[in-house]
């Protein structure tokens, strides 16, 4: 097919983002099509509103080459959710057609560069920081909408506040970005890029734990300033390969010199520090943890540089109401708090909460099993948890994982949460425990759409006792 002879967008799923990046492409003038590889009577419903909108629907067409290339015309640009592997055969033969393929972040970019972006990402914390940079920035008086991988598609904040408003332009976009979003966005750079942590995350994706830190790289490389978690093991290691950073640490100055980093934040005697001296108590951010304090100093060090003082940073921080799913804490019942941590979709994030948390505690771990270390969770377990609860696809994996550990306290299966909550209930007093927490260290696609929806159906349950 010669390439001149094609036309327009095709952009891949009805999803949040393929949505977010048709109604852009459409508000621009430009042609564009949706398809969807399902078919049913409510997608239908949706189709026919989108095409009241002037955007073309196909439902029923999967990813296919000649299928693509059989759309009249067929399309000059292939946009696809960050749920598509951008390596997939089908996008490999299009890209041999001459056909652009690029993910739903890149006419968010395109038209949303005016507006300096801040841009998250890491395998765990990003969506704590991404949450607090955005609640600091609002309090400090600035509009900074958040978007991208947590909240509203990028697409749709780019096309709401920037092409179709009448007013000003936000101050900054606060953007949570997964590995999967900036290898399909390789013209993505933030004035301000932060790096959280790095740990074997989504290798089923990814092939290796070298390409998908290559690929969390790129991000912090193109990134005008780049903040970095001095206290993460992996990218302390790798310090010396940054030419320029303004690296962060939960501990003392001294330690990080130690190690070759000259942080620009750390924490003495429970103050946040720069060259300047304290600026504000570390306590300011009533969250547990070492690691939302390490969440803390990414975040400072992005609200300094976006020109709020240290007062107005510790003003924010004292009034942020904290994550949903990220070490939520429910409830007190009977003298056990309960802790909603359905963000923790791998091992590492639920060793974390683990360490967030003191024992002895009744854990509730399953879901969708993923590829990972699960030494220093399993260590965790047998130091904190008086009683385990498995639940759901993984819960005969995660019993033989534990066995052959050695754990010895109380380890239970059951189907699901329905089940899993009343016997926490339980178990806590029967253990002593002053606290019970759902971090299942799974993805949550076994039993539902996402983890949020797995963390709302854990709330409804225990607010319910």
């Amino acid at each position: 097919m010669n390439t001149t002879e094609r036309q327009g967008t095709v952009v891949v799923g009805l999803g949040r983002s393929g949505l977010g990046a048709a109604r852009l492409l459409r508000a621009l003038g430009e042609p564009v099509r949706l398809v969807e590889s399902r078919s049913d009577a409510e997608l239908g419903i949706q189709a026919a509103a989108l095409r009241a909108e002037g955007i073309g629907v196909e439902l029923g067409l999967g990813l296919d080459a000649d299928r693509f290339d059989a759309l009249v015309p067929p399309p000059a640009t292939v946009v696809v959710s960050p749920g598509i592997r951008f390596d997939h055969p089908a996008l490999a033969e299009l890209r041999q057609r001459g056909v652009a393929v690029q993910g739903e972040l890149v006419a968010a970019w395109r038209v949303g560069c005016c507006v300096p972006w801040i841009g998250i990402t890491g395998t765990n914390g990003k969506t704590t920081v991404t949450q607090l940079v955005h609640h600091l920035l609002l309090a400090g008086g600035l509009d900074a909408p958040l978007c991208g991988n947590v909240g509203t598609s990028a697409a749709d904040v780019v096309r709401e506040r920037i092409v179709a408003a009448a007013g000003p332009r936000p101050d900054w976009l606060v953007v949570e970005l997964s590995s999967y979003q900036i290898e399909a966005a390789p013209e993505l750079a933030p004035l301000i890029g932060i790096w959280t942590t790095l740990t074997p995350d989504h290798l089923e994706r990814h092939g290796s734990l070298e390409a998908y830190r290559a690929i969390k790289r790129q991000l912090l490389e193109r990134s005008s300033l780049r903040i970095l978690n001095a206290d993460d093991p992996d990218l302390r290691s790798r310090a010396a390969s940054w030419d320029e950073a303004r690296w962060t640490t939960a501990g003392p100055r001294q330690a990080a010199l130690a190690a070759g980093i000259d942080p620009h934040l750390w924490i003495e005697a429970g103050e946040l520090w720069n060259g300047d001296g304290p600026l504000f108590p570390a306590a300011a951010l009533a969250m547990p943890g070492d690691h939302n304090r390490q969440n803390l100093l990414l975040a400072t060090a992005a609200a300094l540089a976006a020109g709020l003082s240290p007062a107005a940073i510790e003003a924010g921080c004292r009034t942020f109401p904290g994550v949903p799913h990220r070490l939520e804490r429910i409830r007190e019942h009977q003298g056990v708090t309960w802790y909603n941590d359905s963000k923790a979709t791998n091992y590492d994030a639920a060793e974390v909460a683990l360490r967030a948390l003191d024992g002895p505690l009744v854990v509730l771990a399953g879901g969708q099993a993923k590829q990972g270390e699960a030494a220093g969770w399993s260590t965790k377990l047998q130091q904190k948890a008086a009683a385990v609860i498995l639940f759901g696809a993984a819960r005969q994996q995660f019993a033989e994982l534990l066995a052959s550990g050695g754990y010895g306290g109380r380890l239970e299966s059951v189907e699901g949460l329905d089940q899993a909550v009343p016997l926490a209930a339980e178990l806590a007093e029967a253990t002593g425990s002053t606290a019970v927490l759902l971090s299942p260290a799974c993805a949550s696609f076994d039993q539902y759409t996402d983890f949020e929806a797995r963390g709302d159906h854990f709330r409804r349950l225990v607010l319910a006792r």
